[in-house]
């Protein structure tokens, strides 16, 4: 039964578009029906050109998310250790994170063009503030009393990180990291329908141009099978690494 309540909801819209292209209710021109759309996405599978716009897809969200991560730990680290830094920092990343990536799109075409440094960048920028106020926030979990532990014990501060503030954080670092990766696969996406050449995004707007309501579909059920399959197997690894050590995070 857990396998089948997640399904049973989308088995009746199944059914309701099936009935719906079956009777007429909608132009096929806007609607194709079920079988069409399996039969046009077994075509681009067939000929290549969807898988090469997935691997366009996947490289850059590899490209712009390890990046994220990379730049989030580094400043949550830092910022927490120095105050006068993170005071001074603190406006600017504020004006940051309540800057829509996408209203920054027409700015870095202009200054990155249009590839891939246009869209890792706005992948960095969406991904970037989750992970870095979750880690943040699980640095500043540390209670006091832990701390004067590993003061009294006179433990480095690099034995102080590992064993006392990385095991605090986890619970919201994993939460951090699972958030922004959703907000880098929506926010490529977006990028790839504005300033792309290749991609799911780019594959979705040509389709849309050239009036093919079937592969826009296919490109819809792609990217939303692809984001729930990775997001189903980070938590699957999260439960099978941390649950016993953090409960929470096997919910």
């Amino acid at each position: 039964m857990r396998i089948v309540k997640p399904l049973l909801f989308p088995f009746l819209l199944l059914c309701l578009w099936q009935f719906s292209a079956a009777t007429g209710m909608v132009s096929p021109y806007l609607l194709p029906s079920p079988s069409q759309v399996l039969e046009t996405g077994l075509f681009m599978a067939g000929n290549g050109a969807l898988f090469s716009h997935i691997g366009a897809s996947l490289s850059r969200i590899a490209a712009g998310f390890g990046l994220s991560m990379v730049l989030a730990f580094t400043a949550a680290g830092v910022l927490s250790r120095w105050k006068t830094l993170d005071e001074c920092l603190q406006g600017s990343l504020s004006f940051l994170r309540m800057t829509p990536p996408l209203a920054l799109t027409p700015l870095l075409i202009l200054w990155l063009g249009i590839g891939d440094a246009t869209q890792i960048a706005i992948i960095v920028l969406a991904s970037f503030f989750p992970m870095y106020l979750n880690t943040r926030a699980g640095l500043n979990r540390l209670e006091a009393p832990f701390r004067e532990l590993a003061a009294s014990l006179g433990l480095s501060r690099m034995r102080t990180a590992l064993f006392f503030l990385l095991p605090a954080a986890t619970p919201s670092i994993v939460t951090g990291l699972r958030l922004s990766f959703g907000y880098s696969w929506r926010a490529l996406i977006a990028a790839e329908l504005i300033a792309a050449g290749s991609g799911l995004g780019y594959m979705i707007m040509d389709a849309e141009q050239m009036q093919r309501a079937d592969e826009v579909i296919v490109g819809i059920l792609v990217i939303g099978l692809l984001g729930w399959l990775f997001d189903a197997a980070f938590s699957f690894l999260v439960s099978a690494l941390l649950s016993r050590r953090f409960p929470e995070l096997a919910a």
